[in-house]
């Protein structure tokens, strides 16, 4: 530790997990367009169709899923990997900038699949699977089967994973829309949006932009959010602009001067979110939001819960069946919780399922 770091102030977990909250948006539901919630998020996990809907949902007031839906219908937000080699939703803007930032993680993403392309000229694959997206949308398995009739020696899987790492490739509506069902077909963000990728941009109005949404935050913090390394010379760069803090283990965090920085005793209400909702993943040290006891709890082998947050904590798993949200707490919950749970699901239900009878039941709680 520097002399520097020891003498910042100290941040404790209930600070880090009002701060955080708050940007988050869930501290207090927002007034925020579903566009612009988007945005100042810097993206939402969209591994699958309802997750970026359960998020918005636990996060703005008035929200409705149709406002997300139309915008991805107008082209406004769009589905395509970014950080962490995973599913995003971004707005367009985000999506032509975020994506040349994080290139290289995509890059060493490709590395995995080295055997599997060997004697593949990577770049003459970029130019001819861009000409067979822009031609019509194509899914997976298509870019596939003509991939391999260039290489027929290479690995079919890995062709088409070498394509999306090499090229950003967005999901074409139907798919992501609330309600409506299609595969998953692929084009390029530029030619989905109808204008170029911008240039790759250093990463210092990222970072700023990071801190507003997941600060105050480490640089291991972002680079875990991001999939990247090597970003320590961009946050000294904006040292003279930032506050610094440290947390109960010395760890040096970065912090907007203005950001909002709340009590630790802000009350905060339950929330159901998604199923790898990004305030989950967006640290190096997860302990502001998940209590170590309840490490791994929210998913079991390849199985993903959705989460319930309890005091700004998780607390729990929840799912929906044909007829009820079930929730099922890690631990006991007061008579207070558990009704305050219950009128958040009710809202849920009412947002998302609006007209739908649903009972709202507690189960039991899921298993280590």
């Amino acid at each position: 530790m520097t002399k520097t770091t020891a003498s910042a102030p100290v941040l404790g977990i209930r600070a880090l997990n009002r701060a955080t909250l708050d940007r988050q948006l869930l501290l207090g539901r927002s007034g925020l367009s579903a566009k612009a919630a988007v945005g100042h998020l810097l993206g939402l996990q969209a591994q699958n169709v309802k997750p970026p809907y359960h998020a918005l949902a636990a996060r703005l007031d008035g929200f409705t899923p149709e406002a997300l839906s139309r915008l991805m219908a107008d082209r406004e937000v769009v589905r395509i990997v970014t950080m962490r080699s995973t599913i995003h939703t971004h707005t367009a803007e985000d999506c032509l900038t975020l994506r040349p930032l994080v290139q290289p993680a995509r890059d060493r993403e490709l590395t995995n699949f080295r055997k599997g392309l060997d004697g593949v000229d990577l770049d003459r694959l970029a130019v001819l699977a861009r000409e067979l997206v822009e031609a019509e949308p194509r899914t997976m398995k298509q870019l596939r089967e003509a991939l391999l009739a260039e290489w027929p020696d290479a690995d079919p899987q890995s062709l088409a994973i070498a394509a999306r790492c090499k090229l950003p490739l967005v999901q074409v509506t139907p798919r992501g829309l609330w309600g409506s069902s299609g595969q998953v077909a692929l084009t390029t963000a530029e030619h989905w949006l109808g204008r170029p990728a911008e240039p790759v941009p250093a990463p210092d109005a990222t970072v700023l932009r990071y801190l507003a949404a997941f600060g105050p935050a480490s640089v291991k913090d972002m680079q875990t959010w991001a999939g990247l390394t090597r970003l320590r010379e961009a946050f000294e760069r904006l040292r003279p602009q930032l506050l610094t803090f440290r947390d109960e283990n010395g760890v040096e965090l970065f912090d907007l001067p203005d950001a909002p920085r709340p009590a630790e005793d802000t009350p905060a209400p339950p929330r159901l979110l998604p199923e790898f909702d990004n305030l989950l993943l967006s640290h190096a040290d997860r302990t502001r939001v998940v209590p170590k006891e309840y490490w791994g709890r929210s998913w079991q082998g390849n199985q993903a819960y959705c989460t319930l947050l309890v005091d700004g904590f998780l607390a729990g798993v929840w799912r929906l069946t044909a007829d009820a949200l079930v929730v099922e707490p890690f631990g006991r919950l007061t008579r207070a919780q558990r009704e305050d749970v219950t009128a958040e699901g009710e809202r849920m239900l009412g947002t998302l399922h609006p007209g739908t009878p649903y009972d709202i039941r507690f189960g039991t709680v899921v298993g280590k």
